[in-house]
């Protein structure tokens, strides 16, 4: 049976219609590197297998947020609702006039002219979950096969751990010879504190590791409280306090799977604004990291 069958009330909440406008002007350039897109399901149907139904959410309405909010680039993260057909994010990319790029999510048997056919279309690198509501570890045999194959593409991989996550794969992260990008903070609980174990060896791993990419989104899957979720700001300060370089910064939009307070996607950039108030990190963060991660073969 599959997890649709399993899970059929199992439905997400759709986005803030109405964000505000920030008071935060981003710079030119400026890049959500973390935002999907859904459907709508009459043209990109949802996996069957899926562990969760969202609303749609297609590129027109992406594109109005972030014509709304400053944003000019962006980076789509391919869902797990739509499993391994990945139309919906190339028809997103292609649509853009360069200005999207995407993470992928793929099987274990893509063809090497699969790979270079989604290079071709705008994808970067390939993306596993390993939180428990989206299925838990990954098959770590097919994992490493598939870092292996896109090694010689330049590509990276992205990591949607829990926060116990960054305790027990420790292994699998020393392993990993490509960059790798941890989403959201690794999902760390604001309410356990900064000297809380996961966020220590997030902090550690990132200082020791320039393969380590992070992450300075998903304030509200952090965050212990309601919009706008200011207990995330210092996970957030602590990591680009060590080195800014390898930060990226996304909306999360549509944000999937919210069981709390849904986010405004102008408060978020407000609260990117208090998370990094100095003007020069913030154009390292949002347009120079994400174009030599992204735009630069």
């Amino acid at each position: 049976m599959s997890a649709a069958s399993k899970n059929p009330l199992k439905t997400c909440l759709p986005p803030d219609p109405n964000p505000i406008r920030p008071s935060l002007v981003l710079p030119a350039g400026a890049c959500d590197a973390h935002c999907h897109v859904f459907g709508p399901a009459n043209k990109f149907p949802y996996a069957a297998d899926r562990s969760y139904t969202p609303p749609d959410a297609p590129v027109e309405n992406l594109r109005k947020l972030h014509a709304h909010i400053g944003v000019s680039r962006a980076v789509i993260v391919h869902a797990s609702c739509h499993g391994t057909d990945m139309a919906v994010t190339l028809a997103a990319i292609a649509s853009s006039r360069d200005a999207y790029r995407g993470v992928a999510c793929v099987e274990d048997g893509v063809t090497d002219r699969e790979l270079r056919d989604l290079h071709d279309g705008g994808i970067r690198g390939i993306r596993f979950n390993f939180v428990k509501h989206l299925g838990g570890v990954p098959d770590l045999e097919v994992f490493h096969r598939l870092v292996a194959r896109i090694k010689p593409l330049g590509w990276h991989v992205v990591l949607h751990f829990d926060a116990e996550d960054i305790l027990t794969q420790q292994a699998l992260l020393a392993r990993i010879d490509v960059p790798f990008i941890i989403d959201h903070m690794g999902r760390v609980k604001a309410a356990d504190g900064l000297g809380q174990r996961p966020f220590q060896l997030l902090l550690d791993l990132y200082s020791t590791n320039p393969l380590a990419w992070i992450k300075v989104c998903g304030s509200e899957r952090v965050s212990a409280g309601k919009r706008p979720f200011q207990d995330a700001v210092p996970f957030a300060r602590a990591l680009i306090a060590v080195d800014s370089q390898r930060i990226l910064w996304g909306t999360d939009w549509p944000h999937p799977n919210i069981s709390k307070d849904m986010p405004n996607d102008g408060e978020l950039v407000d609260l990117f604004g208090e998370i990094c108030p100095d003007p020069a990190m913030r154009q390292r963060i949002l347009v120079d990291n994400p174009t030599r991660m992204y735009w630069t073969d």
